[in-house]
């Protein structure tokens, strides 16, 4: 009985492993390249477009909107064969200088379209380019945010999408130095827009409209975060990439780039706080709308001109008397998705529920304590991969006494084999007798015949939650361990199809990625599984030789951080499990079974 629970151990662990290769790495990889593919083709065509076609499309006025709806996003309708120095250089701007962000803001609109993020790079290397959140409408991968005005006949022309904002004084803007933008129309309304910063990623846009007309004026004030193109790395199962929000009663909601392309829009009810905008997998653009005016939020996909995703707001009707002013204030966050930020932004500016910006999953009960404990313990030890380890250390403190009592069942059960294996042979013909039996043999001798499942069952969470930890949070991004490993998100870089590195060639692009660390896990696996005696059926004797190779090719593919993970915890157990079976008096098999496999083999002659 112990050896066929072994068996179904062993098949369960299987198939979760292929079920998590699958949905981890194998579709979000095919997925990948789909995405890729577009892209190019993408740009490949706006390559083929007439610059001067972009530029007289950008001249055009904008048709101007139905009362109470937002403008249609600029640069719908074709994009520029030029570099994105020369789409940020045609038009007048204000630059941002602070000591996360570097950037401009446009003055056509007051458009938030060019930022970069100065401490993120595209790759490990420190010379590599810095991350472009935010690009001008007009190139192929066109993402910005826009704060504007809808009016009427009696409000006249309000600052929109083509509006042509004026600057006051200072002329860039950082955290110590807001940069104030007007704009006045024929009518006698004066807007007034100051615009701020932190050290880190958020802006506050402060409007205030003057009427200095006759006559009482009513507008509505509106933003948007709009993207032309999908992220290069495709979303997964695991994470949610694509227009997101957190407002009204419905609370937290989530559209994938697919899903909104499918449903087109999707209007939840109106709300008095809340945030929204579009997620990366590490970046994110949101707007925080003023709690001052109640606003409706939507989530939208427009195929006219070019297709694009947005995420807007449109506020009740503000009502400007004669002579009179009013402000609204809308806040705008641009950049990492870094967990302490994120939770300061949540306390502090009291946005509610920021944290869920960043996807900790159904699971966040585990996941949030998991990566609040290598968060800790990297400030401690000041490297993600010792703190990784030291976690595994933990978690295997906390479930001791568990993990204690399944050994030293096994343990037991190894030393009752010869009486088992009696009660088998004594009722071989009565499968009835011999499980009653078995189970009185259980109970004399104290045994539970399912302790072993526990440790595998509790590897499973952790195993899960370190993943997602280092799959989603931008901490682990380029997190560094020793030796080769530079990157503990991203799989092991060497191969053992070119003997991790020593040959001077690179590995097919057909054959499985095996890093070093993966072979490390390997082995400790192998090692793992004959500390116990081998199965004495064919089969799942071959199944436990074959598992530790499988585990490794499938392993090889995973982030770095998870390999060395696995391989620590099962060098661990393999300690731990040594010295309950001593301290039970029950037999270590692992040197007989290694004995064994270098032992020559009888022939079926002998």
């Amino acid at each position: 009985m112990e050896n066929n629970r072994n068996f179904f151990i062993t098949i369960a662990l299987s198939v979760l492993i292929l079920t998590l290769w699958q949905v981890f790495y194998m579709n979000p990889r095919m997925e990948q390249q789909r995405e890729q593919a577009r892209i190019e083709q993408q740009r490949t065509e706006a390559q083929k477009k007439e610059a001067g076609g972009a530029a007289n499309s950008g001249a055009a006025g904008t048709q101007a909107p139905a009362p109470g709806t937002i403008p249609s996003a600029p640069g719908s309708e074709a994009v520029t064969a030029a570099g994105r120095d020369q789409a940020v250089a045609a038009s007048k701007r204000i630059k941002i200088d602070t000591p996360s962000l570097e950037g401009s803001i446009n003055l056509t609109g007051a458009r938030l379209d060019d930022l970069r993020l100065k401490h993120y790079r595209e790759t490990v290397d420190k010379n590599s380019p810095e991350i472009e959140l935010l690009n001008p409408s007009s190139l192929p991968n066109g993402y910005f945010t826009e704060i504007g005005f809808v009016g009427n006949d009696k409000t006249g022309a309000v600052p929109g999408s083509e509006t042509v904002w004026s600057v006051d004084g200072n002329p860039t803007l950082t955290p110590a130095t807001p940069v104030t933008l007007t704009y006045t129309n024929d009518k006698g309304l004066t807007f007034k827009r100051t615009v701020s910063v932190d050290n880190d990623y958020m802006f506050t846009v402060s409007d205030t409209v003057q009427n200095s007309g006759s006559a009482p004026v009513s507008l509505f004030n509106y933003g948007r975060v709009t993207r032309y193109d999908k992220p290069a790395v495709a979303s997964t199962y695991v994470l949610h990439e694509g227009l997101i929000g957190y407002t009204g009663a419905e609370g937290l909601q989530e559209h994938k780039y697919a899903a909104i392309e499918k449903d087109k829009q999707f209007q939840p009810g109106k709300s008095t706080d809340g945030w929204l905008g579009i997620t990366d997998k590490y970046w994110a653009v949101t707007l925080v709308p003023t709690e001052k005016q109640p606003f409706q939020p939507r989530y939208a996909y427009f195929e006219d001109g070019r297709h694009r995703y947005q995420s807007d707001f449109l506020t009740d009707p503000i009502n400007v008397e004669a002579g009179q002013s009013a402000t609204v204030e809308t806040e705008v966050f641009a950049g990492a998705k870094e967990v302490a930020k994120i939770n300061a932004y949540e306390e502090d500016r009291h946005i509610k529920r920021f944290d869920l910006l960043i996807d900790w999953g159904w699971f966040h009960f585990i996941t949030k304590p998991m990566f609040w404990l290598i968060d800790t313990l990297y400030k401690f030890f000041g490297n993600f991969g010792l703190a990784i380890l030291a976690t595994t250390v933990i978690v295997k403190a906390i479930f001791f006494p568990l993990a204690n009592k399944s050994y030293a069942s096994m343990a037991n059960m190894k030393k009752v084999q010869p009486k088992m294996l009696e009660i088998r042979e004594k009722y071989a013909d009565d499968k009835m007798k011999q499980q009653q039996a078995m189970m009185e043999l259980y109970k004399t001798e104290k045994i539970n015949p399912l302790a072993g499942c526990w440790p595998v069952a509790l590897q499973i969470p952790v195993f899960f939650s370190l993943y997602k930890v280092l799959y989603i949070t931008i901490e682990m991004r380029h997190a560094p361990f020793f030796g080769w490993v530079h990157d503990l998100a991203a799989p092991d870089p060497t191969s053992l199809f070119n003997l991790f590195g020593l040959l001077p060639f690179a590995p097919p692009a057909f054959l499985p990625h095996m890093g070093a660390w993966a072979v490390v896990m390997g082995i400790t696996m192998f090692l793992q599984m004959r500390m116990n005696p081998a199965p004495p059926d064919p089969t799942q004797a071959a199944v436990f030789t074959w598992m530790p190779v499988i585990f490794t090719f499938m392993m090889g593919s995973f982030p770095a951080g998870l390999v060395i993970y696995w391989a620590w915890n099962n060098t661990l157990s393999i300690l731990q499990q040594g010295v309950i079976m001593k301290r039970q008096g029950a037999k270590i098999e692992l040197w007989d079974n290694l004995a064994a496999l270098f032992r020559k083999k009888p022939s079926p002659a002998e």
